[in-house]
């Protein structure tokens, strides 16, 4: 085992571009890199760029015909297939989508394949997270489910027990379905709450098929939930359950788009919570899966403010250099997000907030506390399947 972290990176990533007005605008990716660079933390990571990844291995997760009808249009964007999620609103056709698609599912497996090898202890693509692709179509601004094929290609390896934590602000529905009856696999997802949020799904009650019961961990967090609550449904659930069902690999989804910023969802999380789940993450990882860790990016529509800054402290944790958050951002990155965007760049790698919270055991369960009533049906629903006390 090398112990180095290793950053999965290709310009061309940038190319994965819904068009003018869409909210997941690439440039979210570049400035992340430029600020990583500009910490010098591309120096402190293996940098490595994967393949595209091929029909094959896209056929772990996706099924051919969804793979032709992608291939199809982004050849002619015109030729797009609604039946296939693709030429909507949220996942408009573009010229070489197959393509950017592709490479961006290489990153991720490839990060996948560096860490069972040994090539690498943890690895990170920030590029990647695109939690909500099924395997016959494109859903919620996602057309390949890299999460989710890096998940599998791990299992193709010969891991036995593979953990995919998923704290984005949206149901990772796409991987939960792809490992709906995988014992193999258990897939935790914290997210706003389906009444009030896409895709409507992640509700406690689904707890994975009749092969893998309590192989699915829902949590449904109240709209308006902030730092504290968030990080107390994560520590309620989470550490449990990893400790039950000792992976052997952490693949984690580390969406920014629970940000009180984030204009698309209704938590009110801060960037200094983000980066304490991070820290979170790579500690479990260590604890249960002998460090072997994946990371990935996901959702994120502040794409200034928050995104590359969030993803930045989640790289830096990887490669053992963490960023303190009352470092200055480096004005050499601040003038590159005004080139590019005409925005005003933030100036510290922090919200200004300390996160904190009540640990559920010792401080016990409100009934009155819509928080709390939350963690307890998750809890209720899963844990006599993994053998812990709800």
């Amino acid at each position: 085992m090398s112990g180095r972290a290793q950053l999965m990176w290709d310009e061309a990533v940038t190319g994965y571009d819904f068009g003018p007005g869409h909210p997941m605008d690439p440039v979210r990716l570049a400035l992340t890199m430029r600020l990583v660079e500009a910490f010098g933390l591309d120096r402190a990571v293996r940098l490595v760029a994967a393949k595209p990844a091929g029909d094959s291995t896209l056929r772990l997760v996706h099924r051919q015909d969804y793979v032709n009808a992608v291939r199809a249009a982004s050849a002619d964007p015109k030729a797009a297939d609604p039946a296939y999620g693709l030429g909507t609103e949220d996942d408009p056709a573009f010229a070489g989508m197959h393509e950017a698609s592709a490479l961006i599912a290489g990153q991720s497996v490839g990060a996948a394949e560096a860490v069972w090898a040994g090539e690498a202890l943890h690895a990170v693509n920030f590029s990647g997270g695109l939690h909500h692709a099924m395997p016959g179509g494109a859903s919620g601004f996602c057309i390949y489910n890299d999460a989710a094929l890096a998940v599998a290609r791990l299992l193709e390896l010969g891991a036995e027990r593979v953990a995919y934590v998923d704290v984005d602000v949206h149901h990772g529905d796409g991987v939960q379905t792809a490992f709906w009856d995988d014992p193999r696999v258990l897939t935790i997802s914290l997210h706003e709450h389906p009444r009030t949020l896409f895709p409507q799904t992640g509700w406690p009650e689904e707890t994975g098929g009749e092969g893998a019961p309590g192989g699915a961990v829902n949590v449904a967090l109240p709209a308006g939930t902030g730092d504290e609550g968030w990080l107390r449904a994560f520590h309620a659930v989470v550490p449990e359950l990893l400790g039950a069902f000792r992976p052997q690999v952490i693949v984690t989804q580390h969406g920014a788009d629970t940000h009180f910023e984030d204009p698309l969802a209704h938590l009110a999380v801060s960037l200094d919570a983000q980066r304490s789940v991070a820290e979170a993450c790579h500690a479990l990882a260590h604890e249960h899966a002998r460090g072997r860790w994946v990371a990935l990016g996901g959702g994120g529509y502040a794409v200034v403010d928050v995104v590359p800054r969030s993803w930045t402290h989640l790289v830096a944790i990887a490669a053992g250099q963490p960023v303190p958050p009352g470092t200055e951002v480096p004005e050499e990155w601040r003038q590159e997000v005004y080139r590019r965007t005409r925005q005003s760049a933030p100036i510290r790698m922090t919200d200004g907030r300390q996160p904190r919270w009540r640990d559920f055991a010792d401080s016990g369960y409100d009934p009155s506390d819509r928080l709390d009533q939350a963690i307890l049906a998750t809890r209720r629903a899963v844990f006599p399947a993994h053998g812990l006390l709800p």
